[in-house]
């Protein structure tokens, strides 16, 4: 595996720009090489995927060996979703939709990222939050597939432009998910006629 990752480009010159420190609570998998594989698909795609909440470098590994590095053949991110079998198919019928199931698909980096989704329960982080409240509302199996969807479209992003993910943190999303309620409460409540006071912050 060393021997063909060394065979890929570079996207960034590691003695340049030297990868950062590993984000705390991010160990080992028992299933790492026995090299620095975090370090060289840093050097790869000039992601540091152990940032990124739900994902680590195996699976990073695992999605470039079934997609390839540079994700040409995929135009946009709803096509390698859609590849990835993350999207539902919605089989439509006189303009009615029948079927919104995802298409069953053999692909080891759809596994993995379904794997990655699953992490996200106990993750103090956006995704987490994010992840929590979907399995609240959805249930465990719908959620874990949105969240695979959510998580391979922010690969695909990361991949295509280069940014480095920054997590915004549990308290932004729920602070966000709180003014999202208010605006939907408010619009319904105009529409009856009825006028919402907020309450006075202590």
């Amino acid at each position: 595996m060393r021997k063909h990752l060394e065979s890929f480009g570079s996207k960034v010159d590691v003695k340049a720009q030297p990868i950062g420190p590993k984000p705390k609570g991010k160990g080992s998998s028992k299933n790492a090489p026995q090299f620095d594989l975090r370090t060289e698909l840093y050097r790869i795609t000039g992601i540091d995927w152990t940032q990124v909440n739900g994902l680590d470098v195996i699976t990073a590994q695992t999605v470039m060996a079934e997609a390839g590095v540079d994700l040409s053949e995929f135009p946009t991110e709803r096509q390698f979703s859609s590849w990835l079998g993350l999207c539902p198919t919605n089989e439509r019928s006189g303009g009615k939709i029948l079927n919104r199931r995802t298409r069953k698909v053999v692909n080891r980096a759809t596994v993995a990222f379904r794997n990655a989704a699953s992490t996200l329960l106990r993750s103090q982080s956006y995704l987490g939050a994010q992840y929590r409240r979907l399995r609240t509302r959805l249930g465990a199996p719908k959620a874990i597939t949105a969240m695979a969807r959510k998580l391979a479209c922010l690969y695909y992003r990361l991949i295509k432009h280069g940014h480095q993910y920054v997590d915004k943190g549990n308290e932004y999303y729920e602070a966000r998910y709180r003014e999202q309620q208010i605006r939907s409460l408010t619009k319904k409540a105009q529409k009856l006629g009825i006028k919402l006071v907020m309450p006075d912050a202590a």
